[in-house]
């Protein structure tokens, strides 16, 4: 018998292909509930479970569904094939989104088997053998991924014996404490304080059991109470093992129970051998450990290492996190929960002491549990929405503090001595929830001043400099639109590596080796349009405008470019072009598809010559002119010396050259250009659906952006220039081959050239920079165009030598961040955060623009 223990909050994904006995398990191990068909839903939303015709629309209404089970804390089984990983990944997203473990449960059986089982269904009986096939070999290839993939537990059951023999098991999560109901006595950051915490004990009425050594190893409440830790045992006081022997103690004892906090955390990095900052305290605990034998520090950094993020206790009534825990994380498993429990949030500001400043979660929480911290020390007390920091700054000369649960009762005990300086005065420490919380919809200049630091979920802290935020201001304050528009601005974009080739700069092959390096199975080729990028951010009525976006003016959105500035002078123009947007999008269904009155599109707005005028007349017009005119009379002056008899032949022919480069670098940038008046001449090609109400569709996979975003431009072919697309799978040569000969045909005909981007939209690194995310995209541009960038002549062997050494490191690097800035904004507008909030993450992509990169690549 095979027992499969799966956590009671799960998404849980079956994976098998049809005719496995997937829907026969789940009713077997499942609630009816909790089960989630993709066959169900398929007919749902066409009165037919085989209508294939209705896949798209089936697993849009799974995937809801699934959403909602998650966000209410429920288990959720889906009943799908599964056999492929861009399905998966959809599973995957959500798990995360919601912050539980996503569980594979995979149903391997013989192919002849499936087939039986089908030919004996009715409705399935059409099914061709090749249908079976296929999703057998996906299965194979999908089990040596399923980990890697992102699922916590992957259970694999072979052959139809092994399957009716399972059980499945119900599995508690670690943090699920919520049979323990207490009393409890909660105990706020010791930090080293050894004796401040046996007095505390004391006063709370536990009895202290000490070694032969008269060291404390235990502590017992003759009423059965049990006390909790908040954590950060550990630095800056006089004995760090001393504090950990006695709650190690106690916790083995079952007498009390502990969470992580951040010192721990670092802590187990330091002796992990893990590269960290010796800082705040650390240094004072490695040397004191050092001072205990090998089998304590086993012991202590095991210890350390095994401690839970938060735990849920007294029927879900009780939380206790270091830093706090918002409701909605609370009882879930994630990096982010445990991150937020260590960490808190912090606005990404910086205070005069070099600090960070901590976001007040607990003003904005309404959650039913109790939630008990620590981390932030304050001189006082003070409950917030049902919540208490603990921490009383008892190494800083303060005191140490508990709180007796239920009765709410604090107990404290006054430091013995200042044990350590606080980095600013502890009087000037205030707690979380006291702080003063800023109206949501102002943004202040202390926001966007001096050095900043964001927190991403998806690349961690980006880092803006002083010197760059104070260029970006100047743009932001005196060009953007509307900032209750402005609610993401579009990264930069890499090219590819430098071609290897003596005749081109860039190359398709280059792009396909940098995303097979990284483990990337397959990419999309897009074309590349060239024209100026433009973000549409676009409601369905003047009403949803001025009840989401506080706008009241009459307007329905906004077209704004890379750098925030209205797209166009005109606001008349502006309104023209979002009505025939939010025409396409009603023909097309598209609004009720999001299920949301607005949404946000990023796109290209062409010609060139519509935003970028000023350039062309000033800049390019300006050089090809000059050029043509002085080689062509240089041309004239070598023909007439020619004429009398001089040799002039290497340099008259070197000279024509130069001219018919002129020529090509004029007709390279005139393609782009075209007269445009009012609406007529104007081409929109958008290519990504950025946001719309509750969701950031950005993470989501490019070919179903393409998909609806086919039909919005099939509803107005007069406006919209539809993107056109090839897959290539990165282990086979002849699709590479093929989309290098589109590419090829694309340049050749005056297109700019492609982007190649993973399939999956937000990708991480499997193979040489594993657990990071990758480059979004690559661009790779056609030899002509690259003409206008680098200019008319860079052709020339000697040129191309000297090209050749351009680094791409730095533009790698910004658009990696200002992906993941770009990423952080629409996360944090569409889940409803303060504006100003959104806004450091949408400034801080504007800022990032004024590092010093080459501004060609």
């Amino acid at each position: 018998m095979v027992e499969l223990s799966v956590p009671e909050l799960s998404l849980v994904a079956l994976v098998g292909c049809t005719g496995s006995g997937k829907s026969t398990f789940a009713h077997k191990h499942f609630p009816r509930t909790a089960i989630v068909s993709s066959d169900a839903c398929r007919g749902i939303v066409s009165d037919d479970e085989n209508d294939q015709s209705a896949t798209d629309d089936a697993f849009a209404l799974l995937h809801h569904i699934a959403a909602v089970r998650l966000r209410r804390g429920l288990r959720t089984v889906v009943d799908a094939t599964n056999v492929q990983q861009h399905g998966r990944a959809e599973l995957i997203r959500l798990a995360r989104e919601h912050d539980v473990l996503p569980v594979a449960i995979v149903l391997d059986v013989p192919e002849r088997v499936c087939l039986d089982r089908n030919a004996r269904r009715t409705e399935r009986a059409h099914l061709g053998a090749h249908v079976v096939t296929r999703q057998q070999r996906d299965l194979r290839r999908s089990l040596r991924s399923l980990e890697r993939e992102g699922f916590r537990r992957v259970f694999v059951l072979r052959g139809v014996e092994e399957i009716d023999a399972a059980t499945v098991v119900d599995e508690k999560l670690w943090n699920d404490r919520r049979e323990l109901t207490g009393p409890f006595d909660v105990i706020g950051d010791v930090h080293g304080c050894r004796a401040e915490l046996e007095t505390l004990l004391g006063e709370l009425g536990y009895a202290l059991r000490r070694d032969e050594s008269g060291r404390p190893v235990d502590a017992r409440h003759p009423d059965g109470r049990t006390a909790v830790f908040v954590g950060d045992l550990v630095d800056r006081g006089p004995d760090t093992p001393g504090v950990l022997r006695l709650v190690m103690g106690m916790v083995e004892a079952g007498h009390a129970l502990c969470v992580t906090g951040n010192h721990e955390y670092k802590l187990v990095r330091a002796l992990d051998g893990r590269k960290v900052t010796i800082a705040h305290g650390l240094a004072e605990s490695l040397a004191q450990l050092d001072q205990e034998d090998d089998e304590f520090r086993r012991a202590a950094h095991d210890f350390c290492r095994g401690l839970i993020g938060h735990y849920v206790l007294d029927g879900g009534d009780l939380v206790v996190a270091h830093a706090g825990l918002e409701q909605q994380y609370h009882g879930r498993a994630s990096g982010r929960v445990r991150q937020f429990a260590m960490y808190g949030e912090t606005t990404g500001e910086t205070d005069e002491f070099g600090l960070p400043v901590r976001y007040p979660w607990a003003e904005d929480y309404r959650g039913r549990a109790t939630v008990l911290y620590g981390h932030t020390p304050t001189t006082e007390l003070r409950w917030v929405n049902n919540t208490l920091c603990l921490d009383t700054g008892a190494v800083f000369g303060g005191r140490l503090t508990a709180l007796r649960y239920p009765e709410r009762e604090p107990v404290s005990v006054p430091a013995q001595q200042v044990w350590c300086e606080p980095a600013r005065p502890l009087e000037d420490i205030a707690a979380p929830g006291g702080a003063t919380h800023r109206d949501p919809g102002v943004l202040e200049l202390d926001d966007v001043l001096g050095r900043r630091v964001v927190e991403t979920r998806q690349l961690g802290r980006v880092s803006v400099q002083e010197e760059n935020a104070s260029a970006a201001l100047e743009v932001m304050s005196r060009f953007a639109v509307d900032p209750r528009w402005l609610i993401y601005l579009p990264p930069t974009m890499s090219p590819c590596a430098t071609a290897d080739s003596d005749a081109l700069l860039e190359h398709p092959a280059q792009a396909f080796a940098y995303y097979r390096s990284e483990g990337v199975p397959a990419v999309v080729c897009q074309e590349k349009h060239m024209g100026s990028r433009a973000i549409a951010v676009l409601t369905r009525s003047a009403n949803t405008a001025r009840d989401r976006f506080g706008i009241e003016d009459g307007s329905t959105g906004a077209l704004y470019t890379r750098t925030g500035r209205p797209f166009f002078d005109d606001p008349a123009l502006t309104e023209a072009v979002l009505s025939r947007i939010r025409a396409a999008a009603e023909s097309s269904g598209l609004f009720e598809e999001l299920g949301s009155d607005w949404f946000a599109l990023d796109a290209e707005l062409m010609p060139w010559s519509a935003k970028a005028m000023g350039l062309l007349r000033d800049q390019y017009a300006a050089v090809g002119a000059a050029a043509r005119a002085s080689l062509g009379a240089a041309d004239e002056l070598l023909a007439a010396a020619a004429a009398r008899g001089q040799d002039v032949g290497e340099l008259a022919a070197r000279t024509s050259a130069r001219r018919a480069d002129a020529e090509a670098f004029t007709a390279a940038y005139g393609r782009y250009c075209w007269p445009v008046s009012g609406m007529h001449g104007l081409r929109l090609a958008p290519f990504q659906i950025l946001a719309a109400e509750g969701v950031n569709y950005a993470v989501r996979e490019h070919e179903w952006h393409l998909a609806k975003l086919d039909a919005l431009a099939a509803a107005d072919t007069e406006l919209f220039t539809r993107t056109r697309r090839t897959i290539v799978q990165l282990s086979d040569p002849r699709a590479e081959a093929e989309a290098t000969a589109w590419w090829t045909e694309l340049t050749a005909s005056g297109g700019e050239g492609m982007v190649v981007k993973p399939v999956e939209a937000l990708t991480h690194g499997t193979a040489t920079r594993s657990g990071r995310p990758v480059q979004p995209g690559v661009k790779c541009r056609g030899p002509e165009y690259l003409r206008i960038i680098y200019g008319p002549e860079y052709l020339r062997p000697d040129q191309l030598r000297r090209l050749r050494s351009r680094g791409l490191g730095r533009k790698r690097s910004m658009a990696l961040r200002e992906y993941a800035l770009g990423l952080e904004s629409l996360d944090r507008f569409v889940t409803g955060e303060p504006l100003w909030r959104v806004h450091e993450a949408v400034f801080a992509v504007l800022a990032l623009e004024s590092e010093p990169v080459d501004p060609r690549l």
